[in-house]
């Protein structure tokens, strides 16, 4: 059972201190959901976690399976079992998105899937999140639509299967049909219960379809809040303004 271990995590940019000691446990077969303003450190959390130069880690740990993440390189964290979903997916132009995929699955698996099996698989993906056939042929992420960005992250997920994976508001710029695909493929990625998921998110409307088994409010850079599902609800009725009154 995987278990991704964050302890008394302090990570900045610049000069200024973004997360001020985040305590956070995620455990294979579990699904938790950090809530909270904008502002309040929820992507910096994922962005450090996966080694994004401009957040400077300036103490505490992350460990994942007991190896100390914050000792490898971007690639060295994603071949140990992490994977993000980002917010704002970058396009990369000149590179398909099945030449792209064969890639990442090869550089994370340390050999090349047969191509047969690889096409198998990705034919298989596509169809699960309703994505067009030709979509395969198309420059990662140029010209794509909000929706289509963030099909083809869950794309990614289903293909790599990561022991843990951060998703960064996957659910922003969906519509209801979308979202409602988006979600499915996050469960079928849960389906196993080998893996856990850490969902970060403003609203409750992907709760609805993605069941969190915990809850985790984020306000100034902490978790100043926990609880199961229900709290999610209490949020989506009473909104963030009292924990940014307190953290004020």
């Amino acid at each position: 059972m995987s278990t991704l271990q964050i302890r008394d995590l302090h990570v900045s940019v610049g000069d200024k201190e973004i997360l001020k000691g985040v305590d956070l446990t995620v455990q294979a077969g579990k699904t938790h959901a950090i809530m909270g303003p904008n502002g309040s450190g929820k992507s910096t959390l994922a962005y450090a976690i996966a080694g994004h130069p401009k957040y400077t880690i300036t103490s505490g740990s992350v460990t994942l399976d007991g190896e100390d993440l914050l000792d490898m390189t971007v690639d060295e964290r994603a071949r140990a079992g992490l994977f993000l979903a980002m917010q704002y997916p970058v396009e990369v132009p000149g590179v398909s998105v099945s030449n792209f995929l064969r890639s990442a699955v090869t550089a994370v698996q340390g050999e090349a899937p047969k191509l047969r099996q690889f096409a198998k698989d990705l034919k298989t993906g596509m169809d699960n999140l309703a994505i067009d056939s030709a979509f395969a042929t198309r420059n990662v992420n140029e010209g794509f639509s909000g929706g289509e960005k963030k099909r083809h992250e869950i794309l990614q997920l289903e293909l790599l299967k990561p022991k843990v994976a951060v998703l960064d508001e996957t659910d922003s710029g969906l519509d209801v049909d979308a979202l409602r695909v988006v979600s499915e493929g996050v469960n079928r990625f849960r389906a196993s219960g080998d893996t856990g998921v850490l969902l970060i998110t403003h609203y409750t409307r992907i709760l609805r379809y993605v069941k969190p088994d915990f809850v985790h409010v984020f306000a100034a850079g902490r978790i100043v809040e926990e609880g199961g599902p229900e709290l999610a609800e209490r949020l989506e009725n009473e909104g963030y303004e009292a924990y940014t009154k307190v953290s004020s």
